[in-house]
């Protein structure tokens, strides 16, 4: 009986370091288990921003660069492209982009922060399939307008602020990415600059 104490605390001492042990092993476990939860370096690139050079982008030419896997579109409006915007209102499913398909900084006719640099991302709204940039002879698609953007796979119209025609399977008009100008000659992609 006189063993008593000595076992108490010895049972004690077993028990505490026991759940010391299994807690500090519990925690080495959980630590790569939350750590996978995280994307990888690979996934954290695919959405980083993308700069893109566009001092060589001649007026009236379309350039394409991937962010998070999709294409985006970059274009170089004409001066007919853009007195063209405002010629065939009547016609568009969403003539004033108040579908939130655009940041609040494009939002209007133009559809872009500069009136003549376009920034969209080249996905039907449909069906996902890629329109084909028609800069010359998109009237064959839609009367009277000669610039625009036609999908092959089920026959969707945009205007060259990829505004959507109505009477096309598309039910809205493109999307535009957050983008923003780093100088005169470089669009960053992907980010605008204001906190998320």
């Amino acid at each position: 009986m006189s063993n008593a104490p000595a076992d108490s605390s010895r049972r004690r001492f077993l028990t505490w370091s026991t759940v010391a042990v299994g807690g500090i092993g519990a925690a080495f476990t959980a630590v790569p288990f939350i750590k996978s939860w995280n994307p990888s370096a690979k996934a954290k690139a695919a959405g980083a921003p993308v700069e893109v050079d566009i001092s060589k982008l001649e007026p009236g030419q379309l350039i394409r660069v991937e962010w998070r896997g999709k294409p985006v579109w970059v274009v170089n409006r004409t001066k007919a492209m853009l007195d063209g915007l405002a010629t065939h209102d009547t016609v568009l499913r969403d003539p004033h982009s108040e579908e939130p398909q655009q940041p609040d900084y494009a939002q209007n006719v133009h559809r872009s922060i500069k009136p003549e640099i376009f920034v969209a991302v080249g996905i039907c709204t449909h069906l996902g399939c890629s329109p084909t940039f028609l800069p010359d002879n998109f009237g064959e698609q839609v009367e009277g307008v000669t610039s625009g953007f036609f999908c092959p796979c089920h026959g969707s119209k945009f205007d060259m602020a990829g505004r959507v025609f109505q009477g096309v399977p598309a039910p809205l008009n493109l999307v535009i990415p957050p983008y923003q100008f780093i100088n005169d000659t470089t669009l960053l992609v992907g980010d605008d600059g204001k906190e998320a």
